[in-house]
């Protein structure tokens, strides 16, 4: 089963396609052509299973893994998706346009069959977009772009934070150049690695600070720790730079913190944002997996039983760490949200260094998975799912009535 957040004795929606005159429509965009897609849609599921039917109207909007849009009532069972291709028969084909004039979703099949351009009462409604996506095409900017041309307000970080925050490397760099301390690193492009790698190698090698083994290669793109190794030689400083090309067209190389401790915290938008309590996440290794991640606790035999990033055993506002240590993550992690122009619900990840006590920004989420509910829930006050979700769907519709206050044209002069 998915992992259920507590809500306030909330239901899911009979009929999520359906719209009321009384309800915002509200379309959840998941799924998309990234590895991480299938953490996307348990993020999607979890939260349309926490929002509120009687404020929203739920579109679920389904993106698979080709690019192709669907919507329809079958994608709220997780069972549907076990039968792709198959199930997708049992839905409706749909895109969205980039035409402010439209304001919804266009069924496929309307364009088609009259061969002319769709009339607006097919269109299905959308008053704003969830956004649930996690990685490349969804969570990197690319949607936000398409929605900022559309007109539609969005859940979660505009354009240009989006992009920053994907990029881990340039993430780094603008925190680090605002006095947040990070960790020394690189970026191999496959292409530079592919034309000679033993040069690639010793340009590495020669980077204050990845002197020497071991070394982690991350895709410079992702999360959810796909793709990621450890080298302790050039030999597998090869394997690891080409495991992560699979997956990304560039990569980021980091040193290896021996006795490491990792510590997240939420923040939440708002005026002003404030912070989740702070967890440490624990790795069943030398650092957190996928399995650790999405699978511990979840995956069984036969049932597949997965509970997004709830399954991660993790300490939960901790008694034990040091309240400095606590105060500067949360200092830290506040003060970056607001020099991204963060926007929506954002995980920041920090590592200490145990054997000198230094801090470090590692990389930032900002669509965590499973919208990092389990720490709101223990924060103080505390905040359920369902509170999280109408936060969210309220800040969007704010950030949207702040942008139409501008002005845009000042009509033509130069023609």
């Amino acid at each position: 089963m998915i992992a259920k957040a507590k809500t306030s004795a909330v239901k899911r929606p009979s009929s999520p396609c359906t719209s009321s005159p009384k309800r915002e429509n509200v379309a959840v965009l998941f799924g998309g052509r990234s590895s991480e897609h299938e953490i996307s849609v348990i993020t999607a599921l979890q939260a349309i299973q926490a929002m509120d039917p009687v404020r929203y109207a739920i579109t679920p909007v389904y993106i698979s893994t080709t690019g192709k849009w669907y919507t329809g009532a079958p994608l709220l069972d997780k069972s549907f998706y076990r039968k792709l291709p198959a199930a997708f028969s049992q839905v409706t084909e749909v895109t969205l346009l980039p035409d402010p004039t439209y304001k919804g979703l266009l069924p496929i099949t309307a364009g088609r069959s009259n061969k002319q351009a769709a009339k607006f009462q097919d269109i299905i409604p959308i008053d704003i977009c969830f956004l649930a996506f996690h990685g490349q095409f969804g969570e990197d900017g690319c949607m936000q772009g398409l929605l900022e041309l559309a007109d539609i307000p969005y859940t979660g970080c505009a354009v240009t934070a989006s992009a920053i925050a994907m990029h881990k490397y340039h993430c780094k760099v603008f925190l680090q150049a605002h006095g947040i301390p990070t960790l020394p690193s690189l970026t191999v492009a496959r292409e530079k690695a592919a034309a000679n790698l033993s040069q690639t190698c010793a340009d590495i090698m020669q980077t204050a600070g990845l002197a020497k083994f071991p070394l982690f290669i991350k895709p410079c793109h992702l999360g959810s720790s796909i793709g990621i190794s450890m080298a302790h030689d050039i030999a597998t400083l090869h394997a690891g730079l080409a495991k992560a090309f699979i997956y990304d067209d560039e990569a980021i190389i980091e040193p290896y913190i021996g006795n490491l401790m990792e510590i997240n915290v939420a923040v939440l938008d708002g005026t002003p944002p404030i912070a989740s309590v702070v967890e440490i996440p624990r790795a069943s290794g030398v650092t957190l997996t996928y399995e650790d991640k999405y699978l511990r606790g979840g995956k069984k035999t036969g049932g597949a039983s997965v509970q997004g990033m709830a399954s991660l055993t993790r300490d939960i506002n901790p008694a034990h760490l040091d309240p400095a240590i606590k105060n500067q993550v949360i200092e830290y992690a506040l003060k970056s949200f607001e020099l991204l122009k963060c926007r929506g619900v954002s995980r920041f990840d920090f590592m200490v260094d145990k054997s000198t006590g230094k801090l470090y920004f590692n990389e930032l989420n900002i669509i965590p998975g499973s919208l990092a509910f389990y720490l709101w829930e223990q924060s103080t006050p505390p905040l359920l799912y369902t509170e999280v979700i109408n936060r969210l769907l309220e800040r969007a519709k704010h950030h949207k009535s702040q942008q139409l206050a501008l002005q845009r044209t000042i009509g033509f002069k130069a023609l």
